[in-house]
């Protein structure tokens, strides 16, 4: 996987040796072989998807994704593309899922209900290298910088890193490198608006955590579902 995405970092930062050719439109010179949107930053809010009984979200859950984007129109007027890119993701999960370790560094998962155990932080995070794969349609022409767009495709994510944080009693609780989390995330996603301003979701379509995870016998099947804003760079 990681060779997989080193290929892809490699494809996407080549730079493109076709010669540009230029036309007059309005008296100004236009790149006729024009492309768009190759650099893209996003916010989101995070939330959970098929939780078992008893788990529920509290505070701001945020994304934060950045990252580089191949743009390859396959039309004469350039309007349609395939994207294909390569960027972080850094995410965070506020919820009430006590994960924490044995002596023996078996992780364990409890859910934090109203009895003895209280606490004012309780997340889990995770860091990904991110491959975003998009058709593109837009109504963009090669003087027209505000246009409508609707970018859909999947984005496969590998774990670099992950943490969870617990503040409360009776002791605080600090993991890092989360075994039980599947370090292949991967879901479908879709970005739509008009210049600027784009709205973006993603839906996991695969669970967050490996089937080992578990509350007393019940697997844990969460995916992750991201809604919020993308705004593109040319």
């Amino acid at each position: 996987m990681k060779y997989a995405f080193l290929f892809v970092f490699l494809i996407v930062l080549t730079p493109n040796l076709m010669a540009q050719e230029t036309n007059l439109i309005n008296d100004k010179a236009v790149d006729s072989l024009y492309k768009e949107d190759q650099f893209y930053i996003g916010v989101t809010y995070n939330l959970l998807g098929k939780k078992p009984s008893g788990l529920s979200q509290n505070g701001f859950s945020s994304g934060f994704h950045f990252g580089f984007i191949k743009d390859m129109p396959f039309n004469e007027r350039r309007n349609n593309a395939i994207g294909v890119g390569l960027g972080l993701s850094f995410n965070s999960f506020n919820q009430n899922l006590l994960i924490s370790e044995s002596e023996d560094k078996i992780e364990d998962f409890q859910m934090i209900d109203d009895g003895d155990i209280k606490f004012s932080k309780n997340k889990f995070s995770m860091y990904m290298l991110e491959l975003p794969i998009e058709y593109r349609w837009r109504t963009s022409t090669p003087s027209e910088y505000k246009f409508w767009r609707i970018y859909t495709g999947l984005r496969i994510g590998y774990v670099f890193a992950s943490s969870s944080k617990f503040e409360g009693t009776p002791e605080n609780v600090k993991l890092s490198n989360i075994n039980a989390l599947n370090s292949l995330q991967y879901g479908a996603s879709i970005s739509a608006g008009y210049n600027t301003w784009n709205f973006y979701v993603y839906y996991g379509l695969n669970a967050i955590f490996k089937s080992q995870a578990k509350v007393n016998t019940e697997t844990i099947e969460v995916n992750a579902i991201k809604v919020g804003l993308m705004f593109y760079i040319l």
